[in-house]
């Protein structure tokens, strides 16, 4: 599992944004790739949100993408908001993705942007103060 990210409030400002990554395997998950599922996210409560946008997904990511957590997370699945945009590589597929209502391909450059440090966190304010390498936008 790559994320498991939860918000209890539709109005809270967080989610988890992966953005000009490269979601590769571990090492020790390299020799066992198509015996262990491993997916983009799952979540952990109402009102996940992830985005995975501009980045290199491996082949290690299961052809769904997204997994369900337990059986109290089937509710989660209409609330949630899970996206992805643009991304390539042999793991970026959606043809297979899950078919939440809650699951997005995003296609929209606006849409996409919403999920960019300046306009999720206004890191382009602060975060340049910290050395730390960002990209502003897409």
């Amino acid at each position: 599992m790559v994320t498991a990210q939860g918000r209890l409030d539709p109005n809270q400002n967080t989610a988890t944004s992966i953005q000009q990554c490269d979601v590769i395997p571990s090492t020790d998950l390299k020799p066992v790739i198509g015996s262990i599922k491993t997916y983009l996210g799952r979540p952990w409560k109402k009102y996940s949100r992830t985005v995975v946008l501009q980045s290199s997904i491996g082949n290690h990511i299961d052809p769904t993408g997204w997994a369900e957590w337990n059986d109290e997370s089937k509710d989660f699945l209409k609330t949630l908001y899970y996206g992805e945009y643009r991304n390539s590589g042999p793991g970026a597929g959606t043809s297979k993705r899950v078919n939440w209502s809650g699951y997005h391909i995003i296609t929209s450059a606006e849409e996409a942007s919403k999920f960019t440090v300046t306009e999720l966190i206004q890191g382009n304010v602060w975060l340049k103060n910290t050395g730390v390498a960002f990209i502003e936008g897409l």
